[in-house]
């Protein structure tokens, strides 16, 4: 079943491909119309995603860390996770930052660049070190489970569970509740993704429908750099994951086939959620950390955005023959790595976050006009990579703790086995 599923999202992008490239040939007076009636498939299935999230992650992170013990244990997770977060940031600005130098994607840009002064319409001011802050805590979880504000859930979570360990007579009815609840959403999630190859056919065949493939050879230098740098991204991260796991990491890679095409074909990593967790699950990582690490993830542990906000603001810079010497370079870096983290919540949070760098540095924020006509395939390589440093961040973790189990081999469409919910884990060696 999981082969079959995975050719299926496969023939659906290329379907996909070809009917976009039909319709933007063939019917080029009503391609807006057709890519925008489209889209609205895909536009269901990612509201279907968003209706699980908030619940999947509220009741599988309280789950966990309820069954996680003392609160020691939590904080040299925690510790691990952010360690482990910064060094994977890091080493991917500075991929970034290393290759568009040595490829120089800017140097000799063919096309007309855009007036300095032109707006992007981007909500640059969105973005504050003051306003990050505050927005890490919510003012209503009602607020935030709607708005599926998955770090304000999880900050929610982690009081709601710490208290509940706290008081474990008390807790026990509430935990069997909450236990209920992920067994039956991760069920409800394997009836959404059925749905999964028909939005991939919707999503790019709008995409191809509304703007050709030509517009990519505006920029073919541009895209094919970020791209290849995107390529060796990938094969650190897979070395990595040999060196630290070993060779049963190529099963985890085969495990994540399906969310890293839903994340590639729909240009959302958090589409690809419900299945990244299901299939680090199915690897043998521990609920209690997958479904801990995973979430925090999807604000601090974002490499393929990471790589795409060093690359791009480079690029812009030697489009406009500005010269930048390696220590303007470096502080760039680092405003990066300060700034990227501040934008959980944001949309378009790479292109906001470049704006916002662009500015610091005197570089036009015009610049970014060239490739916003582009942005959706470029953010389909980062939706994708951002989904293998996920995994491979919570797999590590697993291990680090001891709780990196046996595979469980399901379907797509199977039951979830119950050591697969966080309250039902059984005891490995190794746990604290």
């Amino acid at each position: 079943m999981s082969n079959r599923f995975t050719q299926y999202i496969l023939a659906a992008m290329v379907l996909g491909i070809v009917m976009g490239a039909a319709i933007y040939n063939f019917l080029p007076d009503t391609r807006g119309e057709w890519a925008s009636a489209i889209n609205l498939i895909a536009m269901m299935f990612l509201r279907l995603i968003k209706m699980i999230i908030a619940p999947l992650v509220f009741a599988t992170l309280v789950g966990g860390i309820a069954h996680m013990g003392s609160g020691s244990k939590l904080g040299r997770i925690f510790a691990k996770t952010m360690g482990w977060f910064i060094s994977a940031s890091f080493i991917s600005l500075l991929l970034g930052l290393i290759m568009v130098n040595l490829l120089q994607p800017g140097a000799n840009f063919p096309g007309t660049l855009p007036a300095a002064g032109q707006s992007t319409g981007l909500p640059v001011s969105a973005f504050s070190i003051e306003k990050f802050l505050t927005h890490l805590i919510p003012t209503s979880i009602a607020d935030a489970m709607a708005q599926n504000e998955i770090l304000q859930i999880v900050i929610f979570a982690v009081f709601f569970s710490v208290a509940m360990g706290a008081m474990p007579e008390r807790s026990k009815p509430i935990l069997a509740l909450i236990d209920d609840i992920g067994h039956i959403m991760l069920k409800v999630t394997s009836y959404v993704m059925l749905f999964a190859p028909l939005a991939v056919w919707a999503a790019i065949t709008a995409t191809v429908a509304k703007n050709g493939l030509a517009v990519l050879w505006k920029l073919v230098v541009f895209m094919g750099g970020f791209y290849l740098s995107l390529m060796i991204l990938w094969a650190i991260l897979v070395v990595v994951g040999f060196i630290v796991i070993g060779p049963r990491y190529s099963h985890l890679l085969k495990l994540i086939r399906e969310p890293l095409m839903i994340a590639f074909s729909t240009a959302s990593s958090e589409a690809a959620y419900p299945k990244t967790l299901e299939g680090l699950n199915r690897f043998g990582a521990s609920s209690r950390i997958s479904s801990f690490v995973l979430p925090l993830g999807y604000s601090f542990n974002l490499d393929g955005t990471m790589m795409y906000c060093t690359f791009a603001s480079i690029f812009i810079a030697q489009s406009y023959h500005i010269d930048m010497p390696l220590g303007t370079q470096l502080a760039m870096l680092a405003t990066l790595m300060i700034t990227s983290k501040g934008v959980a919540g944001v949309p378009r949070a790479s292109l906001v976050v470049i704006a916002s760098t662009l500015s610091q540095f005197n570089i036009p924020e015009a610049g970014l006009l060239m490739i916003m006509g582009i942005d959706t395939f470029l953010d389909m390589g980062r939706s994708a990579t951002n989904v293998i440093g996920n995994t491979l961040a919570t797999s590590v973790v697993a291990k680090w703790e001891g709780e990196l189990g046996p595979e469980h081999a399901i379907g797509p469409g199977d039951a979830v086995p119950d050591d697969m919910i966080p309250g039902e884990v059984p005891a490995m060696a190794g746990h604290g």
